[in-house]
């Protein structure tokens, strides 16, 4: 399905991209926990919410 090349480019580009993101995100790692501190209790929130709608609905269904 795929040529070797292709795996091999494609193997690689996953690693450096990955190296890439992590070391971006390390750099900022302070800034993001001073901006964005609260951002857990939002996303805590979110899936709560999602949560109690699909109990809402396996109630409501039967």
């Amino acid at each position: 399905m795929f040529t070797t090349g292709q795996l091999i480019f494609a193997g690689l580009f996953i690693v450096v991209f990955v190296l890439f993101i992590f070391f971006s995100y390390k750099e900022d790692k302070k800034i993001h926990l001073k901006n964005y501190g609260g951002v857990i209790w939002v996303l805590f929130s979110f899936v709560i919410f999602l949560i109690s709608l699909f109990i809402i609905k396996y109630f409501l269904k039967n």
